[in-house]
This record gives structure tokens, C-alpha cells and sequence, in this order.
């Protein structure tokens, strides 16, 4: 049998993820079954960028997998792929209230291509593969990066008085130095514009608002002070935060 470059590139790749890191996260942590933490792998891959926590991950696993793993063997799991650099975990940040909120947090892959590898180039969203090539980034920039969400009381379509939570994707902070940056691979339409947006406009301080896009498109900045930016400026340009 015979596999073009692109083919060996992928079975190298996934061949590495389960002979090193697999192997050693067993020999390091002594796992006699790895079955579930395969799967496990398997399932953060398919969801980074969302929302979740090891309660909802052992919940998959039940639901779907037909597998009674325990929350504790989860968190544990979680840990173990956080320690060998697989993966790192986000907090969710009061934007409003200056405080952490630890119900639920991201996840983002350190080496996408070793993400998808391991899901055999199945599943290429761009929107999630575009917000955790920006999360790579901002970290290798040094940036210490939070879940932004902002709390906001808004009227439904009744005239009530209602909550919301607006989440911005990435509040990154180095010393004095914050932004608020929201990941958005389209901006085809009015509606879509103004989601983006709406986020960053509830935020009340001074710090430099960004959204990121991945179409080729100039540097702008509207008169909210909202910087949009395309994903190669951002990424070829060291000072892109600034521009």
C-alpha cells in the first residue's frame, strides 16, 4: 500500500501522539486500562473552544459512549493531558466582577497538528481551529489568557428585564497590559458583525477591543474603537495587537 506525503504525515503524526505521549502519560501515572482516556483525548479534540468541565465530559461519556467513568477519573484524565502540555485549560473571568467563575472552562490543543491527526483530519471546523490558532499565538506572545464573560441586564422582546452573559473569547493580560480579543472567522452579514461586537461593546473600560477574522480583508478600526485585524496580519505581524 502506498500513502501520498500528506497520508504519512497524518499516520506520523498520529502514530507519535499514541507511542509517546499515550505511552508515557500510562508509564508516568500507571493506567492499566487506557481505553477511556483514549476516548477522552478523543472528545476534547472534537470540542475545543466549547464550553465544558469534567461533570459534563463524564456525562458524555455515559450518554454516548455507554462508559460509567467517573468524574474524579475524568478531572484526573484532564490533569494528566494539562501536565504533558496536550492541552491547556482556560478560566472563565467576571469581566464586571473581577472575580473567576469555575463552573466550566475551555480547552485548547498546544499542537493542532497533532489534534488532528488524532481525529484523522475528520473533523475541520475553522471556526474552532481559527480560535485555538489565536489562543497558540497570544500564549507563545506570553499572554496570561481567561474565558471573558460579561454580565449585562437586557430586555427581551416582552420589555422584561432579563440577564445575559456575553462571553469575549480571550482576555489577555501581561502586567499593565490587557485585550479583549473575540475570534470570528466570517463577518458576512450585518447580524454576525453586530454579535461580535455586542461583547466588547458591554465591556466599560479602556483596554483595546480586537476581533480577529479570518478572511483577507485591510486593518479597520470603527468608531467604538473596535480593531478588526485578519488572522495574517495578526499572526506576521509581531506588534498586530497595536496596529
Amino acid at each position: 500500500m502506498s500513502y501520498n506525503t500528506e497520508e504519512h504525515k497524518a499516520l506520523f503524526l498520529k502514530s507519535l501522539f499514541a507511542e509517546t505521549y499515550i505511552k508515557d502519560i500510562k508509564e508516568r501515572y500507571n493506567i492499566k486500562k487506557d481505553d477511556d482516556l483514549e476516548e477522552l483525548i478523543n472528545i476534547v479534540a472534537s470540542g475545543i473552544g466549547t464550553l465544558t468541565n469534567p461533570n459534563k465530559l463524564s456525562n458524555t461519556f455515559k450518554s454516548e459512549k455507554r462508559s460509567s467513568i467517573s468524574y474524579d477519573t475524568v478531572k484526573d484524565y484532564i490533569e494528566y493531558l494539562c501536565d504533558f502540555f496536550i492541552v491547556e485549560k482556560t478560566e472563565r473571568y467576571d469581566v464586571k466582577g473581577k472575580n473567576y467563575i469555575n463552573s466550566l472552562h475551555k480547552y485548547y490543543f498546544m499542537d493542532l497538528g497533532l489534534r488532528n491527526a488524532r481525529l484523522n483530519f475528520r473533523q475541520f471546523e475553522k471556526t474552532h481551529l481559527l480560535e485555538n490558532l489565536i489562543y497558540n499565538e497570544l500564549r507563545m506572545r506570553g499572554y496570561n489568557i481567561d474565558v471573558g464573560v460579561v454580565p449585562s441586564v437586557i430586555r427581551n422582546k416582552d420589555g422584561n428585564q432579563q440577564r445575559a452573559n456575553y462571553e469575549i473569547d480571550f482576555v489577555c493580560n501581561a502586567g499593565s497590559r490587557r485585550y479583549y480579543i473575540q475570534s470570528a472567522y466570517r463577518m458576512e452579514s450585518d447580524d454576525k458583525i453586530k454579535q461580535e461586537k455586542t461583547s466588547l461593546l458591554k465591556v466599560d473600560d479602556s483596554f483595546k477591543k480586537i476581533i480577529v477574522v479570518g478572511d483577507e480583508m485591510p486593518i479597520t478600526r470603527d468608531d467604538n474603537g473596535i480593531t478588526i485585524i485578519n488572522i495574517y496580519d495578526f499572526l506576521l505581524k509581531s506588534n498586530s495587537l497595536e496596529l
